[in-house]
């Protein structure tokens, strides 16, 4: 047996004793804080992708970021028998929650009444010094060099260890098969030939800022198809990019900031 698959069996293992208690996520933290300088870890490509989404722009009741999203990447949508939302089994990469569930460390002591029932669009913040990948047992959710956290599949033991280090919830569980029958279609002038990979039963999921279509120099289907175009993308390092002089000129907020977590993910409200 070589030494890289007796390491993996090995962190493995730790994961498996989950469901019995023996090992917390504290102390797998502790075990892998001597892996800070991995290679997904390091900087080499000097970017930091990250995202601004203007609330001021972002129109009520449109759900078509959300939409796009979920279709591309085969997300499946769990009803019950009468037709409505199954919240046990939800499935949610991108989605809206109130001001109060979006900043729950904001002040909304005097915020008008439009700001506290407004619906915020929220996502994997794909932090800086991201928590989940800490936790992960297998290495299964890791960083890449531009800052963007991913999720291998097939690395995934379902330990949730990075559902639980998530402060911002945007992580989901595939209790049920998630696979359902790819569909051909166009939306919104995005082509969906279903060739994301559906997930299996135990993993976890989440957003990935639409890895796939960077890889072909195109922008992420929310902010491609966004009609209002509340949604900016961008290299968060280049100071002569796009998304640097819309932060430089607007006021914005971060989720959970307090938390060191260092959120990609910026608000303007």
């Amino acid at each position: 047996m070589d030494e890289n698959r007796r390491d993996f069996l090995k962190k493995a293992g730790v994961g498996s004793l989950v469901g019995l208690g023996v090992v917390s996520a504290i102390g797998v933290v502790a075990q892998n804080e001597g892996n800070a300088s991995t290679p997904s870890e390091s900087n080499a490509s000097g970017k930091r992708l990250g995202m601004v989404i203007d609330t001021t722009k972002c129109k009520e009741g449109c759900t078509k970021c959300q939409e796009i999203c979920h279709s591309i990447h085969n997300v499946p949508d769990f009803k019950l028998s009468n037709d409505s939302p199954d919240l046990k089994h939800e499935i949610k990469w991108i989605w809206k929650e109130k001001f109060h569930n979006t900043f729950p460390s904001k002040s909304d002591q005097f915020t008008s009444g439009n700001l506290k029932q407004k619906n915020f669009l929220v996502l994997c913040n794909h932090c800086k010094d991201a928590p989940c990948v800490r936790v992960c047992p297998t290495q299964a959710t890791f960083k890449r060099p531009d800052g963007i956290v991913l999720m291998d599949f097939h690395r995934c033991i379902g330990c949730r260890f990075c559902m639980a280090a998530c402060p911002y919830g945007s992580r989901s569980f595939n209790w049920m098969d998630p696979r359902e029958e790819n569909n051909e279609k166009l939306v919104g002038g995005i082509d969906i030939d279903g060739s994301f990979p559906t997930r299996e039963r135990g993993v976890v999921e989440k957003c990935n800022l639409c890895a796939e279509r960077l890889a072909k120099n195109l922008k992420p289907a929310c902010v491609e198809i966004c009609p209002e175009g509340a949604l900016t993308f961008g290299d968060l390092n280049d100071p002569n990019s796009e998304i640097r002089s819309i932060l430089k000129s607007n006021n914005t907020i971060q989720r959970k900031s307090e938390l060191g977590t260092g959120p990609s993910v910026f608000y303007i409200v």
